[in-house]
């Protein structure tokens, strides 16, 4: 079946994303060269590969995130932001809902989609091994952090 192409502009104008040498091209953000200075939630290791800090996207930020092993970050959410994530390595959770009672736990392999204003806490199910998820939000990564819950509070994270 061929898509549907009418609802998209196949022409337009991305002149506004001239590199310095004025021409139009893909940014290619070398291993080694992402942008570590990003916004946290308490210890999540945030590091952008697209982002406005360091190349011409304006309505993206892409990245990845570590956990390190028995991890949860503090209570937050991103605000306007849509957040898309994929586990590329290890065991996650997310707590969200009224006194963050409900959860999902996602593993290697895992895409999950966070709403915007959706508080929520991540966590790293492992007590022995780190967590790597990739992870992207539109149109920036803004975090707002919020009043933190004890982890006594979590239904079955003391005992996981």
């Amino acid at each position: 079946m061929e898509p549907d192409l009418s609802k998209y502009r196949l022409e337009g104008d991305n002149s506004m994303y001239r590199l310095p040498s004025g021409l139009v091209a893909p940014v290619v953000t070398r291993g080694g060269g992402e942008d570590a200075n990003t916004a946290d939630s308490g210890g999540a290791i945030r590091i952008s590969g697209v982002s406005i800090q360091h190349t011409p996207a304006t309505r993206l930020w892409f990245g990845k995130v570590s956990n390190e092993p028995g991890y949860r970050s503090v209570t937050h959410h991103h605000g306007e932001a849509e957040t898309g994530g994929y586990v590329l390595s290890g065991r996650a959770r997310i707590y969200f809902g009224e006194k963050f009672e409900d959860y999902v736990d996602m593993e290697e392999g895992d895409w999950v989609f966070v709403p915007p204003f959706m508080p929520h806490i991540e966590c790293n199910l492992s007590r022995v091994k780190p967590l790597t998820w990739m992870t992207t939000r539109t149109p920036e990564n803004i975090v707002v952090n919020l009043p933190d819950v004890a982890d006594a509070d979590l239904r079955d994270w003391l005992d996981r």
